[in-house]
């Protein structure tokens, strides 16, 4: 009650402060290549506004009342027209083009895309924008586009198809929502993920870091991805791409849209195909070659072998949109498909052979949302999906095999030398009846039905004042199978999580929609019901039962005031949870994760502090900077697990095994750091964008159980990447070649800085600094409908790593080509 009697308080306090909403258009009015129209009058009909674009074809409006208005435009080129526009929040790049006939239009694709990402980023939240117009025709996946925003990390245990963590300045984990326009993700699958969905397919990405705006409340402390899918039915449209490149790597995506302008019914499609051989060349020192007296040599130079990954999946959508009942109404079907070797375990130390997964999810979903519905300023939107997935694991392999030896000219792995018998003979080790690669022999097959529904109820009580209430709930049941012993076929573990989170938002906008402001409190209800089986009497199964029920409530709130002209102070702070995930407590066998039935819920503290600036005087000029200052508070922080031995002389072997590992609680961190973002715009030809990120995340608890000091106190957390800076520079060169084409030219740099991979301070657990270089280059013809691209990445061949110093492929090149219908009947 405390949260809504605060919620309540600052209802009236922001209540106290409204006036009049104003606001300013401006944009610029061109014709269809770009050319800026002059002289060009525009009146705000019925009102005494009235403007005249200059010589770079530019007009403005200010202080405009709120309402809708009819845009009167004369030309001595044209008759004059009217274009409707409504009026309810600030645009600052409001374009309005000619076409070769004479006719006047908004550009709305403009308008939503720079509106949108100007709006989010300046909403409060820590947040980045990431567009994927361009990053689409380049061979690009959405994992690399998050891996160059400013303060992401995508962890990922080698190349195509590996699992993949993401880390938001040191928030990692489940503590991240990942989201596909609002609802989690992992309801799809892991065969329908941010590595399989092309940037064609997806309008933009949102990477919140810490609070979360209100449709996004949920079970996460650490910030949220949000992607959301292209949905505009201005045009019908189809896009089609493939690409080949290095390791045997081939994608094809395919995407399009249809709506029937007289009753609104709109149809939109999606699929992809992807395969990868992963077969890249390791070489560092966590690349390992073990002798028959069990020794490790390092910097083995080899080729990966068995890392096989191919996938496969489909988005089918029908409904409405723009009608009287709804903004827009949508179910739907997604099916995915994926198959993945698994090359070794946690580390790159023992090399296996035979243990691969399947992956498979059938979804059924549904999306509406409307606004004004039944009466003015009340909106509603439901997002809902009811998941199929099925796991299969196998690993039945009893043979021991190493990596192949440098010079070896052997891409196949060799058997596991034995150290010399009492003959004096080196010989393999023999096979091992009912082990597999990773301890016992594994057939087991996993079925998830998940449950997930977000609903989001806002009443806009007057103007720039919304209220909202939001509900989630989501329900997962296990069912564990083991394949290999089938008169055990009856033996199911049967595992049930179900979560219930409630939410209440107040948003204000005052001063002219100068101060934005966002306070919220959440209250959620967590219940786990495990049953597994421990004897069968009379053909039925006895089982052990386990419950657990747990709440917990947070609450936070962000503010944002325009200090100067699109300059902006941004405050956030938020005290939450998260709840231990059905992946916690029951683990993933096919991501070598165990289960931890006792694990605990984390609570967070964090605050932001940070602003952005946009100078833009000159025409030809524009630069922007950001910056941020976060602190992060963490109470029984969920990691994974790592070793906390010290790292003897001549022993380091022992402890560099790590086959699989579990999540686990530390009882206390801290994370204090600093991101910054830079970007320069010239004549937009040339784009230029710096980024760092820098942090430390530090073990807090000064004394054991038993009153000792902590070893680990003040210890950095091993495993993550602290320190990253990313420079990104894109040229565009018209009418090159020929008439009416586009020539973008595209350089990347990515640094990290040394990190451990475990807890102590040894040379063989650090990865080494890495530096990587991309270069890329595409071709747009002149009817912009075939785009060519040509990318290079690791152009030098760096060493990189990730989790636990697994090595990333090298040097690798890719050709694209990407086909557009727009328009069509």
């Amino acid at each position: 009650m405390k949260y809504i009697y605060l919620l309540l308080f600052l209802l009236f306090t922001q209540i106290s402060l409204y006036a009049q909403r104003l606001h300013s258009v401006k944009g610029k009015v061109h014709k269809e290549n770009g050319e800026p129209v002059t002289h060009v009058t525009i009146r705000l009909e019925g009102t005494n506004f009235t403007a005249v674009t200059n010589d770079a074809g530019r007009y403005e409006f200010k202080n405009v009342p709120e309402g809708k208005y009819n845009f009167v435009l004369t030309s001595i080129e044209i008759e004059n027209k009217i274009l409707q526009i409504n009026i309810n929040k600030n645009y600052p790049d409001l374009h309005i083009h000619i076409n070769e006939k004479g006719d006047f239009s908004i550009d709305e694709v403009r308008i939503e895309r720079k509106t949108a990402k100007k709006e989010i980023e300046t909403s409060g939240f820590a947040v980045t924008v990431i567009e994927t117009k361009e990053a689409s025709l380049r061979n690009l996946t959405t994992n690399e586009l998050l891996d160059r925003a400013v303060g992401v990390r995508v962890r990922q245990n080698g190349g195509e198809g590996s699992p993949i963590e993401y880390n938001l300045n040191g928030m990692s984990g489940s503590t991240i929502g990942i989201f596909l326009d609002g609802l989690e993700i992992s309801t799809y699958g892991s065969s329908f993920n941010l590595n399989n969905i092309p940037p064609s397919m997806i309008e933009r990405i949102e990477v919140y870091k810490g609070v979360l705006p209100s449709h996004l409340s949920g079970n996460y402390i650490g910030g949220a991805i949000n992607v959301v899918m292209k949905k505009d039915a201005s045009a019908n449209n189809i896009t089609a791409a493939m690409s080949y490149g290095s390791f045997n790597t081939y994608r094809a995506d395919i995407s399009g849209l249809y709506r029937n302008n007289k009753n609104g019914f709109t149809t939109r499609f999606s699929g992809f195909y992807s395969h990868s051989d992963n077969d890249y060349e390791m070489w560092g020192k966590f690349s390992k070659y073990t002798t028959s007296g069990g020794n490790t040599i390092r910097y083995n130079k080899t080729r990966r072998p068995n890392d096989k990954f191919e996938t496969v999946g489909g988005r089918f959508e029908f409904g409405f949109t723009d009608v009287k009942w709804a903004d827009q109404f949508f179910v739907g079907y997604n099916i995915s498909d994926s198959y993945k070797d698994i090359p070794h375990g946690l580390t790159m130390t023992k090399a296996y052979q035979g243990r691969f997964n399947e992956y498979q999810a059938h979804v059924l979903n549904l999306n509406y949302n409307k606004k004004d519905l039944f009466v003015d300023g009340l909106s509603l939107n439901v997002n809902a999906a009811r998941s199929y997935r099925n796991t299969y694991l196998q690993d039945t392999v009893s043979q021991k095999y190493n990596w192949a030896r440098e010079g070896s000219n052997s891409y196949l792995l060799e058997l596991m030398l034995a150290p010399p018998n009492s003959q004096g003979e080196v010989l393999p080790y023999p096979h091992e009846i009912g082990k597999g690669q990773q301890g016992d022999a594994v057939m087991s097959n996993i079925d998830r039905t998940i449950t997930n529904i977000r609903s989001n109820l806002s009443y806009m009580l007057f103007s720039g004042h919304r209220l909202s209430l939001n509900h989630k709930y989501e329900s997962t049941t296990r069912d564990d199978k083991d394949l290999l012993i089938p008169e055990r076929s009856k033996w199911i573990t049967q595992n049930d999580v179900s979560n219930n989170i409630f939410a209440l938002n107040y948003e204000a906008e005052t001063f002219g929609g100068r101060l934005r402001t966002n306070f919220f409190g959440k209250y959620g209800i967590y219940n786990t019901v495990q049953n597994i089986p421990i004897n069968e009497v009379g053909g039925e199964m006895v089982y052990n039962l386990n419950k657990t029920t747990r709440d917990n409530s947070g609450f936070g709130g962000t503010v944002s005031y325009e200090a100067l002209k699109n300059g902006f102070v941004i405050v956030s702070a938020e005290k939450s949870f998260i709840m231990p995930t059905e992946r916690h407590i029951f683990g993933s066998p096919e991501e070598n994760l165990l289960p931890n039935e006792g694990i605990l819920p984390e609570l967070a503290i964090n605050y932001n502090l940070g602003g952005r600036y946009a100078l833009s005087k000159v025409e030809k000029h524009k630069f922007s900077v950001y910056g941020n200052f976060f602190w992060r508070n963490g109470y029984d922080k969920i990691i994974q697990q790592t070793r906390t031995e010290e790292v003897l002389p001549g022993r380091e072997n022992q402890i560099e095994d790590i086959q699989v590992t579990q999540f686990v609680n530390l009882e206390k961190t801290q994370a204090i750091g600093f991101e910054a973002e830079v970007n320069y715009i010239y004549n937009n030809k040339l784009n230029a964008i710096f980024n760092f990120s820098k942090f430390n995340s530090l073990f807090k608890v000064k004394n054991d159980d038993w009153g000792n000091p902590h070893s680990l106190y003040d210890l950095q957390v091993p495993n993550e990447p602290f320190f990253t800076m990313n420079a990104n520079v894109q040229y565009r060169i018209n009418n090159l070649i020929q008439k009416k084409s586009v020539v973008n030219i595209y350089y990347n740099m990515g640094y990290v800085a040394p990190f451990k991979t475990i807890w102590y301070d040894s040379d063989w657990f650090t990865t080494p600094t890495q530096f990587t270089h991309d270069l890329g280059v595409n071709y747009r013809l002149p009817k912009s409908n075939v785009v060519l691209s040509l990318d290079s990445k690791n152009i030098f061949n760096s060493e990189v790593y990730d989790n636990f110093g697994v090595q990333k492929p090298g040097r690798a090149f890719y050709v694209k080509i990407n086909y557009t219908i727009n328009n069509f009947k």
